[in-house]
């Protein structure tokens, strides 16, 4: 089955010429079945972007999803249209006061991480957020500084700031191959990272029931379970493009900014060269196990998540 989304909605385009199946609220109102109802909170300044890669992720299951966008209720947004704000999201106040219930959400991350958390505009909006999902979300997937917020919020897990831009295509290490978010994984894989902080695996080690699924000794804990919060928490982009990492990288060289060439992500770590794309099956395979997992014990009845 396909993603529901709006057909104006840019992403529509651009999955349809990738060959990912879309259908518009028409179609998807003839089919007799309850859709998976997924909310993605887009703190990312690049909106668009941000859509396109994780409905490309979420709209490859053979299941259908009901897309949900959502932002902070006040906070103004820069670099997309406003007419492409208020015509496709939901500010986090309506949805809140709706009483509206979802199988899954989806917290992005947010280009943020040298602030303390609690000096974010919109932390005290965030927070309810998170306590919003434990009443109102079956399973909730905090992306980058998403997860960092999440695990801080409810177990005090701190970030630290590092040294350097951690950048680039990391290895990791498969540390539970029974995890049903692993299915399919292999004993190791690659994915992109672009942060200036981290999370340090003997903090999560110190906090009962959290359970890291795939980490490396290099960059930390990458993907972290929460059961006690239906949660997962994800500290690097398997979402992003194959030249995601490249834009960043242009993006500094042009305006000045000291940058080192993202590791193992240009072939002979020659900029001039194309990116090769590594984790694009991975990603595929985590999203989509996710996905299942929440039909797999998600109740039929929306009123029933949460209670």
């Amino acid at each position: 089955m396909p993603i529901k989304i709006p057909s104006d909605l840019p992403a529509y385009d651009v999955l349809t010429r990738e060959g990912v199946m879309v259908m518009s609220e028409d179609q998807a109102a003839r089919q007799d079945i309850r859709p998976i109802k997924i909310a993605l909170l887009n703190l990312m300044p690049k909106k668009i972007q941000t859509e396109i890669q994780f409905s490309r992720l979420i709209g490859a299951t053979p299941l259908q999803i009901e897309l949900t966008l959502i932002r902070m209720t006040d906070h103004e947004t820069r670099n997309t249209a406003s007419e492409h704000m208020e015509e496709f999201y939901r500010p986090f106040a309506e949805v809140e006061a709706s009483d509206e219930k979802f199988d899954g959400l989806i917290i992005t991350g947010a280009p943020i991480e040298h602030l303390e958390y609690e000096a974010v505009t919109y932390w005290d909006e965030l927070t309810r957020v998170f306590q919003w999902t434990q009443t109102h979300v079956h399973s909730t997937f905090g992306v980058c500084w998403g997860g960092m917020a999440m695990i801080h919020h409810f177990h005090g897990v701190p970030k630290h700031l590092l040294d350097a831009k951690l950048f680039g295509v990391f290895p990791l290490q498969n540390l539970d191959r029974t995890s049903p978010y692993l299915r399919g994984f292999s004993d190791a894989c690659t994915i992109p990272v672009s942060r200036w902080t981290e999370i340090r695996q003997s903090e999560v080690d110190a906090v009962p029931y959290l359970k890291t699924l795939l980490a490396d000794p290099l960059t930390g804990p990458c993907l972290v379970e929460d059961p006690g919060h239906r949660a997962l928490y994800i500290f690097n982009h398997f979402e992003y493009d194959s030249d995601t990492l490249k834009q960043e990288y242009d993006r500094d060289v042009s305006e000045g900014t000291p940058i080192e060439v993202p590791v193992n992500y240009y072939p002979e770590n020659d900029p001039a060269k194309p990116p090769t794309n590594r984790w694009r099956s991975h990603a595929h395979l985590l999203y989509g196990n996710w996905i299942n997992q929440i039909y797999q014990t998600t109740p039929y009845d929306l009123a029933s998540i949460g209670t």
